[in-house]
């Protein structure tokens, strides 16, 4: 260590260029790093969903949640499986242990699915694998509305979607509100009859007339050539010429038979903002990108592209993290800067104003070198790395202000500030190396707190590392170089502490006046009673901790502050038709925009259901629809929970529903506060267990919002079929099935991709 400061001062032009090139590459480095609110972590969850339109949550269980189960068992690292089967599809939920490496659990689930896909029904879609994490949640939504016609809304919002999409930084667009476009043809069964043809006949002539037949090659002698037969469908008229029936030469084309329009599909859910129907694109950035310039990108392809849009066409940001993001991130500079100064008056007041500025130095200088090595590690600017930075403030000068304090000493004693910086750092240099070692210490074994949490909290001990360790280098090589040239004993300050540095270690400091003489004599008293200083640091210490379980007011992990988001979920239950749980979410909506003063937006979606991604992967099955409520700023409105309180008051009455509200959960997110999971062997044992539990819990006070997910009960067709009987007339299983799809569902006969949509 002594060799390492001889050298330093020696080499005192390379070491002054080395501290302004690491406070330019920190101050680079601090514009660059990715900014963000929570810390970007891995949730350790992986879900695979699966969907067959019209499968019942039995049939679910037993031929797409089993098979999948099955497989997924044998990989490495799974902490907790569970599946869920609704009606139309299913899902399986794997928990892993916190810090798994996500793309190998990722590459190992996709691998297990495709494996059991071959023993999954042929009908139901492809298998999807998604992962949960912080980014993959909407960091801006994008509302097109407007007096325009749904088609040309639709056709703006997908191409806006393919521009954003083309951003480096966004991950995905999803739409939420738009229809799937289909060609939709109504057959008229006496028609079809009265040409001798069956509706399987009509499916065959559609399906037979939309191919692309390769016929193989053709070879002259004098060349090859390939031989296509183009028969792929292109246009709308192409499907309404369709030959269906030839009598001489009169020709009956499908249009002479059926009713046929290009339209949407029957809607699954629908989207507004204010109340008003629209189009919302959510936003959604890669993992580790910074949000801010994240969304003043999508902002500029927005502008750029609304320039060639109908005037009619409104555009509306919300939700937009970014705003949430500055402000919180200016409050925390601008808390940092406040705590700069306070040190540094401290330290102005005590040591004068040159050796101040020879310490002040530290701070900034450990702060970016700090961020420097956060930024080579890949990680970002966050709440977490910001408090750390507050609290280190205190702790990083302790070591600059040791070394100055001790060289100004030995210059009070006659010393050149060459030889009385080096003395310094010499003297002080394992006494501040053990300081910052045991501080480091306190804080070291946080690395590894397991689970979300730790992973979450894991940038506190790496920030405080970085600055605690930058600030042992200012302290030990930096300052004393600069102290080495621009150090000076001015004599200035406190008499009593003038006379404290001028003192050697045979003087008897206990003559010292002052505020230093009062310490010393305080400390003398101390020494020379150590049983009773011993015995009152016990009774403080006991007498804290009664004093706290007295008058405490309990125990929180993250502190509850006033939101600027808050969600409003709609329940309700039983067999429901898509607008009748639209005209439930607006009788919502409207006693909500009751209070619209105290909001910025109001962002309403109906839809509901497991299968609904929208919602969330822990929204109860019997959800309908959700708003999302964005708050006006906090000093011109009332509190959060009051507005929520009114809320539930002005929607209690509506009959057949249930309103559940929902704030941000700071920190990482762990759901609702108690949940209880039931097994058990025999299914059948599960239902009336939930239900006595249920109705225990709600006999206790504090507990709202109770929410199980057995399954609701509803109305259920079910068809059996006499085989026997049905192969009397020429029929099976498969022709009873695909007769009534025609009457709900209806059937897909075939698609075609028209040149004016980038969807089949």
């Amino acid at each position: 260590m002594h060799a390492l400061i001889d050298a330093a001062l020696a080499r005192s032009r390379v070491v002054l260029l080395t501290l302004v090139f690491v406070l330019i590459a920190g101050t680079v480095a601090y514009m660059a790093i990715p900014k963000e609110a929570n810390p970007d972590i891995n949730i350790p969850i992986i879900y695979v969903a699966m969907t067959l339109d019209g499968v019942s949550p039995e049939d679910a269980e037993r031929l797409m949640v089993r098979p999948v189960e099955q497989e997924l068992r044998s990989i490495e690292g799974i902490k907790e499986m569970t599946a869920a089967a609704y009606e139309g599809g299913a899902n399986v939920t794997l928990e892993f242990e916190a810090g798994f490496d996500a793309d190998q659990a990722l590459q190992d689930v996709r691998e297990a699915v495709d494996l059991v896909r071959p023993d999954l029904p042929d009908e139901m879609d492809e298998p999807t694998v998604h992962e949960v994490n912080f980014s993959l949640f909407p960091v801006v939504v994008v509302t097109l509305s407007g007096d325009v016609p749904e088609r040309t809304l639709v056709r703006l919002a997908r191409d806006l979607q393919d521009e954003i999409e083309g951003l480096s930084s966004v991950l995905e667009v999803n739409i939420g509100g738009d229809r799937e476009e289909v060609v939709e043809i109504i057959v008229d069964p006496l028609l079809i009859e009265s040409y001798g043809l069956s509706g399987e006949d009509v499916i065959d002539i559609v399906t037979r007339s939309n191919r692309l037949v390769a016929a193989g090659t053709l070879d002259t002698g004098q060349g090859r050539f390939a031989v296509k037969v183009p028969g792929l469908i292109e246009n709308f008229q192409e499907i309404r010429d369709i030959p269906i029936s030839v009598d001489g030469d009169a020709v009956v084309s499908f249009s002479d038979v059926a009713e046929i329009r290009r339209t949407f599909r029957d809607a699954e859910g629908f989207a507004r903002l204010d109340g008003q129907p629209a189009l919302a694109l959510e936003i959604v950035k890669r993992s580790g990108e910074n949000v801010i310039e994240t969304i003043e990108a999508v902002r500029a392809v927005v502008e750029a592209e609304r320039a060639a849009w109908p005037t009619s066409v409104q555009v509306t940001f919300s939700q937009d993290q970014s705003r949430y993001i500055q402000i919180m991130l200016e409050d925390l500079q601008n808390n940092v800067i406040s705590a700069i100064l306070l040190v540094m008056i401290v330290i102005v007041g005590v040591l004068g104003l040159r050796s101040a500025g020879l310490v002040g130095i530290a701070i900034p200088g450990s702060f970016l070198t700090g961020i420097l090595l956060l930024s080579m590690m890949g990680l970002t600017v966050n709440i977490v790395v910001l408090f750390s930075l507050i609290l280190a403030v205190g702790m990083l000068v302790d070591g600059a202000i040791v070394v100055t304090e001790y060289a100004d000493r030995k210059m009070a004693e006659g010393f050149h500030r060459r030889e009385a910086y080096g003395l310094a750092a010499k003297r002080m240099a394992w006494p501040i190396t053990a300081s910052t070692l045991t501080t480091l210490a306190a804080f070291f074994p946080l690395l590894f707190w397991p689970g979300v949490v730790g992973e979450f909290m894991k940038f506190m001990p790496i920030t405080l590392s970085a600055t605690l360790a930058a600030s042992l280098v200012m302290a030990l090589i930096f300052v004393p170089t600069l102290g080495a040239q621009f150090g000076k004993f001015t004599g200035s300050g406190d008499p009593a502490r003038m006379k404290a540095l001028s003192v050697d270690e045979r003087t008897d400091i206990r003559g010292v006046g002052g505020v230093v003489g009062g310490y010393v004599r305080v400390l003398d008293f101390a020494l020379r009673h150590p049983a009773k200083i011993l015995l009152l640091a016990a009774a403080g210490l006991i007498g804290t901790w009664m004093a706290f379980a007295t008058f405490g007011r309990g125990v929180e992990f993250f502190p509850e502050v006033e939101p600027d988001l808050a969600t409003v979920l709609v329940h309700a239950r039983g067999n429901l038709s898509m607008d009748e749980r639209d005209w439930l979410v607006r009788e919502v909506e409207a006693r909500v925009l009751t209070f619209a003063d105290e909001f910025k937006s109001v962002y309403s979606r109906t839809g509901g259901g497991p299968g609904d991604a929208g919602f969330g992967q822990d929204a109860a099955e019997d959800v309908i629809g959700q708003l999302l409520i964005e708050f006006e700023d906090w000093e011109e409105r009332r509190p959060a929970a009051e507005i929520l309180n009114d809320i539930r008051a002005a929607t209690g009455s509506l009959a057949g529903i249930h309103i559940e509200t929902r704030e941000p959960e700071e920190g990482p997110p762990v759901g609702k506060p108690v949940q209880v999971e039931l097994s058990a062997r025999d299914p059948a044992l599960l239902g009336p267990a939930v239900a006595d539990l249920r109705g225990f819990m709600e006999t206790l006070d504090g507990l709202r919002d109770i929410e199980d997910d057995r399954p609701i009960p509803g109305i259920e067709w079910r068809i059996a079929v006499d085989r026997a009987h049905a192969a009397r007339f020429g029929a099976d299983v498969t022709d009873v099935g695909e007769t009534i799809k025609l009457v709900t569902n209806g059937l897909i006969i075939g698609t075609y991709r028209p040149n004016d949509s980038d969807d089949e």
